[in-house]
């Protein structure tokens, strides 16, 4: 028995119990998960920064979200929202009128697949959300540990073995696999797997939908893959500051966000020519100055530079492009035509790093077309857009059509874990539009429904 088919073993043998546990005791688990995280900061963020280079202030602002995310699920499990019902009585008489007493209830899918992602090692990994929330839904989870940072997996796992061990649960009830796309592949072939959740590359997630699809028993597969994430910008809203606050947010993370606005769209119509150069120029001065630190993966450093060397063989001019150093890659601007975006589907791909297009348009057609031809994105940003004109009902309408998360102020980076949060868009942004994989909808990924007709009180 390979590793995986003895995780999911495990798995399924602990989900007959924990799929009857009460909200309770998933909240007592969730809760404890949290404070074990927290107990073990002072180990668990220097591990993490020798395996991501993602700095201790971003690491330990990422442990914080993923307490408060396991402390949140725990809260939406003691409220009772996974055992919610819909309770329809008989209604006597012949149909269409009369009916069948009918109680909705949801239940949990079962084993969950859960495939850590290599830019949150803590928020979308071994206890980020699609973990927390599955628990809360009933379901019990194998871990895809990522490769990009195996230590701390190991040692994130072995904490939470310690927990499963205190409160008396089975240890298959959070499962880990290690390993690259073998292991990964092996594990969605599982049997016993009844859902996957996935972060990660367009090309990587197609893949495993591919697998979860192939299975001689499909099942859902939830995966954020890539996005490019638009920000539309009217004249009247820019200035000096707001090209500081871009600036920022294509670097954040070094770019390694799946929210990173990677497209800057500008309307140049009436008299916004002058304005957006003057921006234009602000922004690229404001990225020369920034020092973006290391990439996760020397795969992802040599990605970035094919992707940016790919726009440029597409006949896209480059505004700022300098070398870097290592790891360590430097800022890029490049501009494109509108045409030449709409035309050539390399350039409406993902470069994942501190990369951005910026597209000059002469209409409100063409800004129509730029986001018609994006297809699906996380989400969409209009900037300047708060009157009630017809003009901005038009972009709301595009932007809508393409994005899970429309934005009318601020930037895309920075996801709050909340109830209206939706995080998720059309293909290729993720798999399943209609459901999210951040706040507290995502806990209906792993729940399903079923109808009780005339079910006697125990049931």
């Amino acid at each position: 028995m390979n590793i995986a088919q003895q995780a999911a073993s495990q798995a399924a043998s602990a989900f007959e119990t924990w799929q009857d546990s009460s909200g309770a005791q998933r909240a007592m688990l969730l809760r404890a998960l949290a404070a074990a995280l927290e107990a073990q900061r002072e180990t668990l963020v220097p591990l993490a920064d020798d395996e991501t280079h993602l700095g201790p202030a971003r690491l330990n602002g990422e442990l914080d979200r993923t307490a408060f995310q396991l402390r949140r699920f725990a809260d939406i499990a003691e409220r009772g929202i996974p055992f919610q019902a819909v309770d329809d009585p008989a209604v006597a008489g012949p149909p269409p009128t009369g009916h069948p007493a009918l109680r909705r209830v949801r239940v949990p899918l079962g084993p969950v697949a859960m495939f850590s992602a290599s830019n949150f090692p803590f928020a979308f990994s071994v206890l980020g959300g699609d973990t927390a929330s599955a628990l809360a839904a009933g379901c019990s989870v194998v871990v895809k540990g990522h490769p990009g940072h195996p230590q701390l997996t190991l040692r994130t796992f072995e904490l939470i073995q310690q927990v499963l061990a205190q409160q008396g649960l089975p240890a298959g009830l959070i499962g880990l696999v290690q390993g690259g796309v073998d292991e990964g592949l092996a594990l969605i072939r599982e049997p016993a797997i009844a859902a996957c959740a996935f972060t990660g590359s367009t090309r990587g997630g197609a893949a495993l939908q591919a697998e979860a699809r192939a299975r001689p028993r499909p099942i859902p597969f939830y995966g954020e893959l890539g996005s490019i994430n638009p920000i539309v910008a009217l004249p009247p809203a820019l200035n000096d500051t707001l090209a500081q606050t871009l600036a920022g947010s294509i670097t954040m993370g070094c770019g390694q966000f799946c929210t990173s606005p990677g497209v800057l769209v500008l309307l140049d119509g009436g008299d916004g020519t002058a304005i957006n150069d003057g921006f234009i120029a602000t922004l690229t001065t404001a990225l020369r100055a920034a020092q973006p630190h290391a990439m996760l993966t020397a795969g992802m450093r040599s990605a970035f530079d094919a992707g940016t060397a790919a726009w440029h063989a597409a006949g896209a001019q480059a505004l700022l492009h300098e070398p870097g150093v290592g790891l360590a890659p430097r800022p890029v601007l490049t501009q494109v035509t509108v045409a030449q975006f709409v035309a050539d589907e390399a350039l409406r791909h993902e470069v994942f790093g501190p990369a951005a297009l910026v597209l000059r348009c002469a209409s409100l057609e063409e800004v129509e077309q730029v986001l018609a031809a994006i297809a699906g994105s996380l989400t969409v940003t209009l900037w300047g857009a708060g009157d009630d004109t017809p003009a901005n009902r038009r972009l709301l309408r595009a932007a809508r059509a393409i994005a899970g998360r429309v934005l009318f102020g601020g930037v895309p980076t920075g996801v709050a874990v909340s109830a209206g949060q939706q995080h998720g868009g059309p293909w290729p942004s993720s798999t399943e539009p209609f459901s999210t994989s951040v706040g507290d909808a995502a806990l209906d990924r792993f729940l399903r429904p079923v109808a009780l007709q005339d079910a006697p009180a125990w049931a």
